[in-house]
């Protein structure tokens, strides 16, 4: 009787264990198409729908600074089927926005990380400065006659520029837009005229000569961008702020599924083609366990929390 209340119990375990996934996964993109989260989910969305055996399709659901994509996912179904493209806002979100439909550690399952990259400060060729030291020197002389596009309040690239602030004692003019696109386009047409952005996006626009890269936010230079000093590099010392992507469920998502998608990712990003194509924008690949994705984010969370602060960012 004993034995047979033991398979009864496992057997939904079991059955899931072999049949997951049997559909098509979703990947909700919390930003619009074009940005680096996008971009990186579409780069592996082939392979991790290779290695699980079914499609892996991008979902992009905007807005709020990648809230409105997060809080869709925290409140799916927790069957492995639906996933979220966890990124930097993780991290700050929980500090800019005094009350969130979700929390951030509670409500998910983190599935893996897959990868960093350093965001990249650019100016439009208007600007007349081709260093950074140089580009202080006018921001103090000319306070509040430049803006800077972002792609949202909580971002990565946001709290980059604020930071940026911070450090140099100038004053830029904010202007959010919903995703990295927008906020790029706003820059190419000359509409702001510098932004911090995730930098695989920006490097086509930069050896075009569209704009003008003067430092990347590693604390090591880019192997994409070699000539590009690093902020600390140019006077900021200690500065350092990285962006990067990995994929969470929502928090009930059973453990066999998320262990299916944990290594599904890793074995993704070990594909050639795929570590090509992120290492070509900028990316260091990452592959590690669940709990290893959870300790990270929690670390970013407990990082951004003094950062916020200093420099009062709040949403407007």
């Amino acid at each position: 009787m004993k034995a047979f209340l033991a398979v009864a119990l496992w057997a939904p375990l079991l059955a899931l264990a072999q049949a997951y996934p049997s559909r098509p996964v979703s990947i909700v993109v919390p930003y619009p198409p074009g940005g680096l989260i996008d971009i990186v989910a579409r780069v592996l969305a082939p392979a991790l729908g290779k290695e699980l055996g079914q499609s892996a399709l991008v979902d992009n659901r905007s807005g709020a600074g990648g809230n409105v994509g997060a809080d869709f996912v925290a409140k799916s179904t927790a069957d492995g089927y639906t996933l979220v493209m966890a990124n930097p806002s993780f991290g700050i979100s929980p500090h800019i926005y005094a009350k969130l439909n979700y929390h951030t550690l509670n409500d998910f399952a983190f599935v893996g990380l897959y990868g960093t990259v350093p965001n990249v400060l650019v100016v439009h060729p208007s600007v007349p400065a081709k260093s950074v030291p140089e580009l202080v020197a006018y921001l103090k002389k000319n306070p509040g006659r430049l803006n800077y596009a972002s792609p949202g309040y909580g971002t990565s690239p946001q709290m980059s520029m604020e930071l940026f602030k911070s450090m140099t004692s100038t004053f830029i003019v904010h202007i959010p837009f919903r995703g990295s696109g927008p906020a790029q386009a706003a820059m190419l047409a000359g509409e702001t005229q510098l932004m911090f952005d995730n930098l695989p996006p920006q490097i086509p626009h930069i050896k075009s000569g569209k704009v003008r890269a003067l430092a990347v936010t590693s604390a090591k230079r880019s192997a994409a961008l070699p000539e590009v000093p690093t902020l600390d590099e140019v006077g900021l010392k200690g500065y350092e702020v990285t962006a990067w992507f990995g994929l969470a469920a929502p928090a009930a998502t059973p453990r066999e599924a998320v262990l299916r998608l944990n290594a599904a990712l890793n074995r993704s990003t070990q594909d050639p083609q795929v570590r090509e194509a992120l290492e070509s924008r900028g990316a260091t690949i990452i592959q590690g366990t669940p709990e290893d994705c959870l300790a990270f984010v929690r670390n970013e969370i407990e990082k951004w929390g003094p950062v916020v602060k200093r420099a009062n960012v709040v949403p407007e």
